[in-house]
């Protein structure tokens, strides 16, 4: 099961590479729009003076040339094709992705099969199903808002570098549950700590593609703006970073009680300052700001989503930076 499950994470990352390619066809093609031939109405010229009919002065209208009903030329049908061929990458991108998440989802019940626990015991499976979670939640914002669907080469770029940096840099063998993790509590405080962290995975590339959008909407034209001139309109990705990061703060706060309880529990106190319960704290903090900062009218959009965008860096320092850096008692990445 544990070689099964390496082997469907390498699958799932070619096919989030395939997904990323055929995204990318479908983002260069996007502005071909098809062309419409139709038949121009007569038009109505002035003739001259003496031109008009038995030698009269003055002008007078006369019919001109009826507009050419000629079938378009090649040249002139290939936007049409461009545009076909843009939403046929588009719908293979849509379905290989869901392929891929459903090979992630194979990698992380297999890993979990081979362990005989829950697959969250070490920063490799931590990444595993923190991206499978953003994938997934992808997948249904696709379903409910299809228009969304070129922020797909963003999303797919982001699980192709997260799980082949997982697997090159964070794997390790399949090993039982720490003694410290033992517990009911495991289940409760990681799992909505992965849930939330898929969300605020998810929510950061809404949140970034609206800030270049919103560039480009204002007249920007120099890099990274350009990156957004196919993307859907700046308000919409501004409210989709909203409601993601509305819904997932909740079951982080509830994550954060979890672990403090569960702290209690296992060392006696609920709150010593650790590494990574200050991070935790630290994330909290700015996203409760965001929310904060966008519910303030005073507050410009643009400085709001760049709080979000802090907030998930601070969330990568907790998982990364933490483990790597620093040694508490959360210190269980399994990597060295």
């Amino acid at each position: 099961m544990s070689a099964l499950s390496d082997q469907l994470v390498t699958y799932a990352i070619l096919a989030y590479l395939v997904a990323m390619i055929s995204h990318a066809v479908e983002y260069a093609l996007g502005n071909a729009r098809a062309v419409s031939v139709k038949t121009a109405a007569p038009a109505r010229e002035l003739v001259g003076a003496g031109a008009g009919v038995g030698g009269a002065g003055g002008p007078v209208e006369a019919p001109a040339a009826p507009a050419s009903t000629a079938p378009a030329t090649p040249a002139g049908n290939r936007p049409s094709r461009s545009a076909a061929r843009a939403a046929l990458a588009g719908r293979i991108a849509g379905w290989v992705t869901a392929l891929a998440v459903v090979l992630h989802l194979g990698a992380v019940v297999t890993r979990g099969v081979a362990a005989d626990r829950m697959p969250w015991g070490n920063m490799y499976e931590f990444v595993l199903t923190v991206t499978f979670i953003g994938a997934a939640a992808w997948l249904a914002v696709l379903w409910k808002q299809p228009s969304l669907r070129r922020l797909g080469l963003f999303l797919t770029l982001v699980m192709v570098l997260l799980l082949a940096f997982a697997e090159l840099k964070l794997y390790v063998q399949v090993t039982p549950l720490m003694p410290a993790l033992q517990s009911y509590w495991f289940i409760i405080h990681v799992s909505t700590i992965i849930f939330a962290s898929g969300i605020f995975l998810l929510g950061v590339v809404p949140a970034a593609a609206y800030l270049m959008r919103a560039g480009w909407e204002q007249g920007r034209r120099s890099f990274p703006y350009t990156l957004a001139r196919r993307l859907p309109a700046a308000a919409g990705l501004e409210r989709l970073t909203f409601a993601l990061h509305a819904f997932a703060f909740p079951i982080f706060t509830f994550a954060v009680i979890a672990g403090a309880i569960w702290a209690e529990a296992a060392w006696g106190r609920a709150w010593g300052w650790d590494p990574k319960e200050t991070w935790a704290f630290i994330s909290w903090v700015v996203y409760a700001g965001y929310l904060h900062a966008r519910a303030t009218p005073s507050v410009k959009r643009n400085v709001a989503t760049w709080i979000s965008i802090l907030g998930f860096l601070t969330m990568l320092m907790n998982l990364f930076g933490v483990n790597f850096f620093f040694t508490g008692l959360h210190s269980y990445a399994g990597v060295s």
